[in-house]
């Protein structure tokens, strides 16, 4: 008995004691498994987004928490009006068939403006479709120094939606999650309270009058017009005809 017990003691197997995961590797292994994590989801959510329309953005629920409500009617791309997409291409992006999601050339040109004038955002004023809608679809307005922190994600963004989506699902979620007035998201809740009629009716004067207050919808009123909406119904109306011939923005259109 005594000999059986050496044997089997001697075949037990002796092991190191584990050695110590440093604070350091511990925190890096964290990082790494959450940005895997949030690659992962988000590109999930947007391969998503390419047939389903956002649930709710950010945007919305600050226009909710803010007291605005939220009036909202997700209509489908042949519920639009052409001149609602003519409209919104001449006002926002008149490259929008062209550009792989950014326009560079103005984007250098809004960087190199004059960055003293009040609420100017280096790189702020050559925002395409394609940007709106990674902001306002995945990511937050912000304001100051949270615009800047923005950018990084909505270059991402807006990459992986032109990777995805394309322009025409691009342009069709543009005009059903934008802000078109206070507590009204897209083109067929501006089109119900503002003509009384739906957003395959619309006129291209009507058209451009709801386009015209996305500078600011908070501010700039279409009913009533306020004197901004006026002058920039007038503006792209003119823009909507020198456009009327590039076959690429037309066929957006349809």
């Amino acid at each position: 008995m005594a000999k059986k017990a050496k044997v089997s003691a001697s075949k037990k197997k002796v092991t190191a004691p584990k050695a110590k995961v440093s604070a350091g590797k511990r925190i890096w292994r964290f990082i790494k498994r959450l940005f895997l994590t949030m690659f992962i989801s988000s590109l999930v959510y947007v391969i998503v987004c390419r047939w389903l329309m956002p649930p709710i953005t950010v945007t919305q629920l600050g226009s909710m928490v803010q007291g605005y409500g939220l009036e909202r009617h997700y209509v489908a791309w042949d519920s639009i009006s052409p001149n609602v997409k003519w409209a919104a291409m001449a006002s926002e992006d008149q490259l929008f068939p062209d550009h792989g999601g950014f326009d560079w050339a103005a984007l250098e040109k809004s960087i190199k403006s004059n960055p003293k004038k009040k609420n100017r955002v280096r790189g702020g004023a050559a925002s395409t479709i394609s940007q709106q809608v990674a902001k306002n679809v995945f990511l937050w307005q912000g304001e100051g120094v949270t615009r800047y922190v923005r950018k990084v994600p909505e270059f991402y963004f807006t990459q992986l939606i032109e990777w995805i989506w394309g322009k025409k699902r691009i342009l069709e979620v543009y005009l059903n999650v934008i802000e078109m007035g206070k507590g009204i998201y897209g083109i067929e809740a501006a089109s119900q309270a503002y003509f009384h009629k739906h957003a395959k009716n619309l006129s291209q004067t009507e058209a451009a009058m709801i386009i015209a207050c996305l500078p600011n919808p908070k501010k700039f009123t279409v009913v009533p017009e306020s004197h901004f909406v006026a002058w920039k119904t007038q503006w792209i109306l003119k823009q909507m005809h020198n456009i009327s011939d590039d076959k690429d923005i037309m066929a957006l259109t349809k």
